[in-house]
Protein backbone atom coordinates (compact mmCIF):
# COMPACT_ATOMS: atom_id res chain seq x y z
CA UNK A 1 0.00 0.00 0.00
CA UNK A 2 1.37 3.87 -1.11
CA UNK A 3 2.24 5.96 1.84
CA UNK A 4 1.85 8.98 -0.13
CA UNK A 5 -0.62 9.75 -2.70
CA UNK A 6 -0.69 8.32 -6.21
CA UNK A 7 -1.13 11.29 -7.90
CA UNK A 8 -3.36 12.33 -11.64
CA UNK A 9 -1.94 15.48 -13.63
CA UNK A 10 -4.88 17.37 -11.57
CA UNK A 11 -4.26 16.03 -8.21
CA UNK A 12 -0.71 16.61 -8.39
CA UNK A 13 1.32 20.13 -7.91
CA UNK A 14 1.09 22.84 -10.36
CA UNK A 15 4.95 22.50 -10.81
CA UNK A 16 4.58 18.09 -11.27
CA UNK A 17 1.96 18.46 -13.39
CA UNK A 18 3.89 19.14 -16.98
CA UNK A 19 6.46 16.32 -16.39
CA UNK A 20 3.11 13.73 -15.69
CA UNK A 21 1.65 14.78 -18.81
CA UNK A 22 4.97 14.20 -20.69
CA UNK A 23 5.01 10.69 -18.84
CA UNK A 24 1.38 10.17 -20.18
CA UNK A 25 2.67 10.77 -23.90
CA UNK A 26 5.44 8.46 -23.59
CA UNK A 27 4.00 5.69 -21.79
CA UNK A 28 0.83 5.93 -23.00
CA UNK A 29 -0.40 5.96 -18.91
CA UNK A 30 1.28 7.82 -15.54
CA UNK A 31 3.20 5.59 -13.88
CA UNK A 32 2.37 5.05 -10.30
CA UNK A 33 6.09 5.37 -9.39
CA UNK A 34 5.95 9.20 -10.82
CA UNK A 35 2.85 9.64 -9.57
CA UNK A 36 4.09 9.41 -6.23
CA UNK A 37 6.99 11.47 -6.92
CA UNK A 38 4.65 14.59 -8.06
CA UNK A 39 4.15 15.08 -4.32
CA UNK A 40 7.66 16.69 -4.44
CA UNK A 41 8.17 18.90 -8.09
CA UNK A 42 11.77 18.66 -6.78
CA UNK A 43 12.16 15.10 -7.14
CA UNK A 44 9.76 14.49 -10.34
CA UNK A 45 11.63 17.84 -12.36
CA UNK A 46 14.92 16.67 -11.02
CA UNK A 47 14.32 12.40 -12.04
CA UNK A 48 12.80 13.66 -15.36
CA UNK A 49 15.76 16.21 -16.44
CA UNK A 50 18.35 13.32 -15.77
CA UNK A 51 16.38 10.07 -17.26
CA UNK A 52 16.12 12.53 -20.41
CA UNK A 53 19.87 12.47 -20.31
CA UNK A 54 20.40 9.23 -20.03
CA UNK A 55 17.98 8.28 -22.84
CA UNK A 56 19.80 10.55 -24.82
CA UNK A 57 23.60 9.10 -24.11
CA UNK A 58 25.39 6.73 -26.77
CA UNK A 59 23.99 3.51 -24.88
CA UNK A 60 21.18 1.81 -26.54
CA UNK A 61 17.64 1.54 -25.30
CA UNK A 62 18.30 -1.93 -24.99
CA UNK A 63 21.76 -1.22 -22.64
CA UNK A 64 20.19 0.81 -20.70
CA UNK A 65 16.78 -0.95 -19.73
CA UNK A 66 19.74 -3.48 -18.76
CA UNK A 67 21.50 -1.18 -16.59
CA UNK A 68 17.77 0.38 -15.05
CA UNK A 69 16.67 -3.70 -14.24
CA UNK A 70 20.30 -4.77 -12.60
CA UNK A 71 20.31 -1.70 -10.51
CA UNK A 72 16.33 -2.23 -9.46
CA UNK A 73 16.81 -5.74 -8.28
CA UNK A 74 20.35 -4.43 -6.77
CA UNK A 75 18.64 -2.23 -4.85
CA UNK A 76 15.87 -4.58 -4.06
CA UNK A 77 12.98 -2.10 -5.82
CA UNK A 78 9.88 -4.38 -6.18
CA UNK A 79 8.00 -1.60 -8.87
CA UNK A 80 11.13 -0.80 -10.72
CA UNK A 81 12.11 -4.43 -11.21
CA UNK A 82 8.69 -5.33 -13.04
CA UNK A 83 8.36 -2.26 -15.07
CA UNK A 84 11.88 -2.66 -16.20
CA UNK A 85 11.20 -6.33 -16.75
CA UNK A 86 8.31 -5.16 -19.14
CA UNK A 87 10.39 -2.78 -20.85
CA UNK A 88 13.88 -4.45 -21.01
CA UNK A 89 11.94 -7.32 -23.08
CA UNK A 90 10.11 -4.76 -25.20
CA UNK A 91 13.93 -2.84 -25.86
CA UNK A 92 15.19 -6.11 -27.42
CA UNK A 93 16.46 -8.04 -24.38
CA UNK A 94 15.82 -11.66 -24.42
CA UNK A 95 13.78 -13.17 -22.27
CA UNK A 96 16.38 -15.70 -20.82
CA UNK A 97 18.74 -12.03 -19.91
CA UNK A 98 15.90 -10.86 -18.13
CA UNK A 99 15.19 -13.92 -15.76
CA UNK A 100 19.07 -13.98 -14.92
CA UNK A 101 19.01 -10.44 -14.29
CA UNK A 102 15.66 -10.81 -11.80
CA UNK A 103 17.43 -13.31 -10.04
CA UNK A 104 20.37 -11.44 -9.43
CA UNK A 105 22.40 -12.71 -12.61
CA UNK A 106 24.09 -11.03 -15.32
CA UNK A 107 22.98 -11.71 -18.80
CA UNK A 108 24.64 -13.89 -21.49
CA UNK A 109 25.58 -11.88 -23.33
CA UNK A 110 28.80 -10.62 -23.38
CA UNK A 111 28.09 -6.11 -23.68
CA UNK A 112 24.99 -6.49 -21.57
CA UNK A 113 26.93 -8.81 -19.05
CA UNK A 114 29.52 -6.18 -18.61
CA UNK A 115 26.87 -3.48 -18.08
CA UNK A 116 25.33 -5.24 -15.85
CA UNK A 117 28.17 -6.51 -14.08
CA UNK A 118 29.79 -2.86 -13.60
CA UNK A 119 26.10 -1.47 -12.68
CA UNK A 120 25.81 -3.77 -9.35
CA UNK A 121 29.93 -3.45 -9.22
CA UNK A 122 29.01 0.32 -8.63
CA UNK A 123 26.03 0.11 -6.61
CA UNK A 124 27.44 -2.59 -4.14
CA UNK A 125 30.71 -0.88 -3.80
CA UNK A 126 29.39 2.47 -3.59
CA UNK A 127 31.27 3.88 -6.95
CA UNK A 128 34.62 2.39 -5.70
CA UNK A 129 35.16 0.14 -8.48
CA UNK A 130 38.85 -0.72 -9.21
CA UNK A 131 40.91 -0.68 -12.34
CA UNK A 132 40.11 -4.47 -13.24
CA UNK A 133 36.72 -3.55 -13.18
CA UNK A 134 37.18 -0.48 -15.13
CA UNK A 135 39.67 -2.64 -18.03
CA UNK A 136 37.23 -5.25 -17.89
CA UNK A 137 34.19 -3.22 -18.89
CA UNK A 138 36.36 -1.34 -21.79
CA UNK A 139 37.61 -4.73 -23.07
CA UNK A 140 34.12 -5.71 -23.78
CA UNK A 141 33.26 -2.89 -26.43
CA UNK A 142 32.82 0.34 -24.24
CA UNK A 143 35.08 2.97 -23.86
CA UNK A 144 35.95 5.00 -20.88
CA UNK A 145 33.33 7.67 -21.47
CA UNK A 146 30.53 5.45 -21.36
CA UNK A 147 31.35 4.25 -18.30
CA UNK A 148 30.48 7.66 -17.17
CA UNK A 149 27.11 7.55 -18.95
CA UNK A 150 26.49 4.21 -16.91
CA UNK A 151 26.81 6.29 -13.51
CA UNK A 152 24.49 8.69 -15.01
CA UNK A 153 21.97 5.61 -15.47
CA UNK A 154 22.73 4.36 -12.20
CA UNK A 155 21.94 7.78 -10.48
CA UNK A 156 18.92 8.55 -12.37
CA UNK A 157 17.36 5.19 -11.75
CA UNK A 158 18.42 5.58 -7.82
CA UNK A 159 15.80 7.72 -7.59
CA UNK A 160 13.35 5.35 -8.70
CA UNK A 161 14.18 2.82 -7.08
CA UNK A 162 14.59 5.31 -3.43
CA UNK A 163 11.47 6.36 -4.16
CA UNK A 164 9.65 3.43 -4.76
CA UNK A 165 11.01 1.99 -1.85
CA UNK A 166 9.77 4.87 0.21
CA UNK A 167 6.54 5.63 -1.19
CA UNK A 168 4.97 1.79 -2.41
CA UNK A 169 3.30 2.79 -5.14
CA UNK A 170 1.20 0.21 -6.49
CA UNK A 171 1.65 -2.51 -9.38
CA UNK A 172 -0.11 -2.00 -12.28
CA UNK A 173 -1.83 -4.38 -13.89
CA UNK A 174 -0.24 -4.25 -17.11
CA UNK A 175 3.09 -5.01 -15.36
CA UNK A 176 1.67 -8.03 -12.98
CA UNK A 177 3.26 -10.61 -15.09
CA UNK A 178 6.96 -9.13 -13.87
CA UNK A 179 5.66 -8.39 -10.21
CA UNK A 180 8.90 -9.29 -8.41
CA UNK A 181 9.36 -9.83 -4.20
CA UNK A 182 12.85 -9.14 -2.86
CA UNK A 183 14.44 -11.62 -1.03
CA UNK A 184 14.32 -11.59 2.96
CA UNK A 185 17.69 -10.49 4.37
Amino acid sequence: MSHYPVHTIESAPAQSQPVLEQLRQTFGLIPNIAATMAASPVLINGFIGLFGRVHASSLTEEQIQTLLLTNAVTNASEWAVAFHSALALKEGVRRVDVDAMRNGVSPDDAKLGALSTLARTLIEKRGRVSAEDRQRFVAAGFSAEQLLEVIAVVAASTITNYTGSVTEPPLEPLFAEFAWRAPTR
